[in-house]
């Protein structure tokens, strides 16, 4: 029998609602993993084990009370350094918030606490989420390469089974890039699925909430806990939430689009090889593959997100910076000074760009079920002091189309790799439903290696 710390959500779920498991054990068992692998993996910037243990017994006498339990009851979850949660240190990996504690939930934790998730604590970030620093966390595969960046801590945490699942965001690709790294499940909902209430910007238009678990499975029940509108949150969608696990009962092979030309060109040629490797499995399973075209609007997209993320990123740190610029780090220090001296008439003209681009990638992806690219360009590169490369997740990020990576294999020197699928906007439950038929015919689980490595 597996240990518990190894239980995915589904699992989690299913055992306290039989009243098979006990939170307070599957609690307890998390907090040991935590205790005797972060040290070396430095995931973590906050637990606190007092309160994960009392939330865990209300959890269990809640459980024992044979009543109707919620979708999440008891299963621990952890959130990247940048999601309000009163009365817990919200540092946001910065010496500007390094004693900030918020009065008040963000949205999204309200609704994992109100799904009967147990809050574990609160994972290593890059600084405000924006920079490209890496902050010192560890790849449990390889402690000498990048874990990835910005959700670095949620990811690791994940993948080295410290918790079954996490919150990160992504504004450029910060979400799904270290997912794929480290061998795990990221998605990114459409933009406006998910509330962003409470969540330290990096960018106000591009940011989104990210969802980090081991399963598709775990995914949906994630995102069926957080989706739907905020009147907190003036970007938040007024559509309906449907039901997310429902969806993953649809069975039918995919139409699938493959997109070469920018993919093909930027990826290394043992990800060219393992992505074509892997459409031809999923083609041998029954999916319709199509090879399509990027739109002539993509020559331009990476350029505008530049410009709209440098600016905006500018703008919410503009009074702090002003005040207290000796405390931001470099690397966030030189996107704040280039984002005060771009032009607003140049942010106008990359949010038309941006409009057009969302647009015509829109149209696109609603030639198939899902589109289809590696997940990043290299597994994650030998070299810490780069969190990677975005480019992959950047273009899904800017037009706000819901995006997934799931696990697809190891390269030959034993890192994770993976695919990245993209739907139409609020096609989340094709998109899961893909991801989990996929998932099924690749059969592909990946676990780092044990003892973790010590660098």
């Amino acid at each position: 029998m597996a240990e518990l710390h190894e239980l995915t959500i589904a699992e989690i779920a299913v055992r306290i609602r039989n009243r098979t498991l006990s939170p307070v054990a599957l609690a307890e068992s998390l907090l040991s993993r935590i205790q005797a692998t972060d040290p070396v993996l430095k995931a973590w910037v906050t637990v606190d084990a007092d309160a994960v243990l009392q939330q865990a017994k209300r959890a269990e006498e809640l459980a024992q009370q044979k009543k109707p339990l919620s979708p999440l009851h008891g299963v621990p979850v952890a959130l990247k350094d940048i999601y309000y949660t009163r009365g817990m240190k919200t540092t946001a990996g910065s010496r500007v918030y390094a004693d900030f504690v918020p009065e008040y939930d963000a949205t999204t934790v309200t609704r994992l606490k109100r799904s009967g998730a147990i809050i574990l604590g609160k994972t290593v970030t890059c600084e405000f989420a924006s920079s490209s620093d890496n902050p010192g966390t560890l790849n449990p595969w390889d402690p000498a390469h990048t874990p990835g960046g910005t959700s670095t801590g949620s990811a690791v945490a994940v993948a080295a089974r410290m918790c079954p699942a996490a919150l990160g965001s992504q504004t450029g690709g910060s979400n799904l890039r270290p997912a794929s790294y480290n061998g795990i499940v990221g998605l990114k909902a459409t933009y406006g699925r998910v509330s962003r209430y409470g969540v330290i910007p990096a960018a106000f238009s591009l940011d989104h909430v990210g969802i980090m678990a081991r399963t598709v499975e775990d995914t949906a029940l994630m995102l069926q806990a957080l989706a739907g509108y905020d009147s907190k949150d003036p970007s938040s969608s007024r559509r309906r939430v449907p039901d997310y696990t429902r969806a993953l009962e649809n069975d039918h092979a995919p139409r699938i689009g493959v997109i070469g030309e920018f993919f093909h060109d930027h990826a290394d040629e043992e990800t060219r090889a393992h992505t074509s490797a892997t459409v031809d499995r999923l083609a041998r399973s029954g999916a319709v593959v199509e090879e399509l075209k990027l739109p002539e609007s993509f020559a331009n997209a990476a350029a505008a997100q530049a410009v709209i993320y440098h600016v905006e990123c500018s703008a919410y740190h503009e009074e702090n910076h002003r005040q207290r610029a000796n405390d931001y780090g470099p690397a966030i220090r030189r996107m704040l000074e280039t984002g005060a001296l771009i032009p607003a008439v140049q942010y106008v003209q990359a949010q038309r760009l941006r409009r057009r681009f969302r647009r015509d990638v829109e149209a696109l992806a609603r030639k198939v079920d899902v589109l289809l690219t590696p997940s990043t360009p290299t597994p994650a590169p030998r070299d810490l002091t780069t969190t990677g490369d975005a480019a992959f997740q950047g273009p899904w990020t800017f037009s706000g189309l819901p995006s997934i990576t799931i696990p697809s294999g190891l390269s030959r020197s034993g890192l994770p790799m993976g695919v990245q699928m993209i739907a139409s906007p609020f096609a989340e439950e094709r998109l899961l439903a893909v991801a989990r038929w996929s998932e099924r015919e690749l059969d592909v689980s990946l676990r780092p290696p044990e003892p973790l490595p010590v660098h």
